[in-house]
């Protein structure tokens, strides 16, 4: 950074992006950032939620954040989407590509993706 035009140039640029992690919508989605979450991934796949919710024009509607520990280290990286009238999902071994997917099929479908869920017996 060179000046102050620059920081206010950027500044911008992240306004949407940290909107969406303190909105208030509808639908929460939490990503576990404890250390064993961020150990196991985590980082790209609370990245790649805002990216994605943002992109597809969600951000009214989705609000991304962030928790310490879950419980499951197991399972990390974890997260779990909040919908009002709704049982929480909880998705698990998360990475990148889960993202996008859950982005698409849960927060836009509506149909949660049940091969990733906690429930599965297939991890």
């Amino acid at each position: 950074m060179k000046s102050l035009e620059e920081l206010m140039k950027i500044r911008e640029q992240m306004k949407d992006k940290v909107a969406i992690r303190n909105g208030s919508g509808d639908i929460r989605v939490v990503v576990g950032m404890a250390t064993c979450g961020i150990s196991a991934g985590a980082r790209p796949v609370l990245n790649t939620f805002v990216e994605e919710v943002t992109n597809a024009g969600l951000a009214d509607k989705v609000t991304v954040t962030q928790t310490g520990c879950i419980g499951i280290c197991q399972y990390e990286p974890v997260v779990e989407i909040f919908e009002d009238g709704k049982e929480k999902v909880t998705y698990v071994k998360m990475d990148a590509d889960k993202a996008k997917r859950i982005v698409k099929e849960h927060l836009e479908g509506g149909k949660p993706v049940e091969e990733y869920t906690i429930g599965n017996t297939n991890l």
